[in-house]
């Protein structure tokens, strides 16, 4: 029997859900793993958050130095979130031979570099399942299932708050400051909700599962992000009418050796497994050369589904007989000919235009010089001398789409161009 001591830094939402599972599962996994788990520190200044989960005092403190030092002590589970004093805490513990587990995206992400070159001088691991999509076993299936493939594509709905924004406005037809005053009350959204709803939180994400994925380093530096704040709840209603379902996505795609990796408001076509990710809960599509179309779903966030994400780390962490490393030249100053920002894909256009004769030449105009096509076309029902028009377009390069953007403004007939959708087939 291998016993395995290990420390939680944070008893917080999914630190006390770890430390549950641990308990509540200590025979289980004793039964089927070989392993005994024995937490030996955890690193909580409220010690309140600790008696609440009927754990021992004696192991409670606030000084690092415990963990370092115990030599019995051989994983390390981080949930204190942000970059310090998580960064500093884990360095420490990886140069003295502990291998870590964390689900913390920002640091990770951020910190890669610096974490895995701390490990590999102390000769520990690095496991961080849970650092995207919860529970979902994204991480194991990219890096342990996935061989005989070369990933074409990855694309997934990995934040819960502003998948239950969506789904909310797309259901109920409430407007985007509505639903997240609900949030807020709900507990999906912190009260300041910007790492969520500006898109900063899937962006750490997308760079670590697309690193993974194409086998390259995507630092948050190549990673085009916008958010959902000014999403209005027409478009939703006028793309369900076309078919289509609205999503924050987290979008990597390897076209022609470069990679391309964005996260923004998307449409996805209804009948798309998706478009059917409701609330809070995630999903992940990716697209293999050999395997073809896979797509995990399950719960993205919260005590036991992260937890239990943390747990398998923890398990498969004492199996490993060495650790391993980013199966990639994991360094900062990646090359950006490796990247691309003119992505290829459908839009779609919502803009308010003069209601007279001659301005449908105009804009067909401005859309011919600048290499786009034009799918379908629908003017919405309208009263005064404005109408409303809606575009599909043909897959268009995003430059040419940008140069008929601002052509589009400086004709007098458009007033302005209201709303422009990526369109993810």
């Amino acid at each position: 029997m291998k016993k395995i001591g290990v420390a939680l830094l944070g008893l917080g939402t999914v630190g006390g859900g770890t430390y549950r599972i641990l308990k509540n599962n200590h025979d289980s996994i004793m039964k089927n793993d070989g392993i005994d788990i024995e937490i030996r520190h955890i690193i909580e200044r409220d010690k309140e958050k600790a008696v609440a989960l009927g754990a021992d005092l004696s192991i409670v403190s606030t000084d690092i130095n415990d963990v370092v030092n115990d030599k019995d002590t051989h994983i390390v589970a981080e949930f204190f979130g942000g970059i310090e004093p998580a960064k500093s805490f884990l360095t420490k513990c990886l140069l003295a031979g502990k291998s870590i587990v964390t689900a913390n995206k920002e640091m990770f992400s951020k910190s890669w570099v610096e974490l895995e070159a701390a490990a590999k001088k102390g000769h520990a691991g690095l496991y961080f399942e849970a650092s995207c999509v919860g529970g979902v076993p994204i991480i194991r299936t990219l890096t342990e299932s996935m061989q005989g493939n070369v990933i074409q594509s990855l694309m997934g709905i990995v934040n819960g708050t502003t998948n239950f924004i969506l789904s909310k406005m797309a259901d109920e037809g409430k407007e985007y400051g509505d639903v997240l005053k609900e949030a807020q009350r709900l507990g999906y959204a912190e009260a300041n909700p910007t790492a969520d709803v500006d898109g900063f939180d899937s962006m750490y994400k997308l760079s670590i599962l697309s690193s993974l994925a194409f086998r390259k380093k995507v630092p948050i530096s190549q990673i085009h992000r916008e958010g959902i704040s000014g999403v209005d709840k027409a478009d939703i209603e006028y793309g369900k009418q076309l078919g289509y379902t609205l999503k924050l996505l987290a979008i990597a795609k390897n076209r022609d050796g470069k990679i391309e990796a964005r996260v923004h408001p998307a449409f996805v076509p209804s009948d798309h497994p998706i478009a059917g990710v409701k609330g809070s809960f995630n999903a992940v599509h990716i697209v293999g050369d050999n395997v073809g179309d896979i797509m995990l779903y399950g719960r993205g966030a919260g005590d036991l589904p992260t937890g239990s994400a943390i747990v398998s780390d923890i398990v498969f962490a004492a199996c490993q007989s060495k650790p391993k490393y980013a199966p990639f030249k994991n360094v900062d100053n990646v090359s950006t000919k490796d990247f691309t920002d003119n992505y290829l894909c459908r839009y779609y256009l919502r803009m308010t235009v003069a209601d007279q004769s001659g301005v449908m030449a105009k804009i067909t105009s401005a859309f011919g010089k600048n290499n786009i096509s034009i799918a379908s076309m629908k003017q919405m029902p309208s009263a005064g001398e404005n109408a409303t028009l809606i575009f599909l377009l043909h897959q268009t390069y995003e430059k040419d789409l940008n140069r008929a953007l601002e052509a589009l403004k400086k004709l007098d007939c458009v007033n302005s161009v209201n709303a422009v959708i990526r369109v993810e087939e």
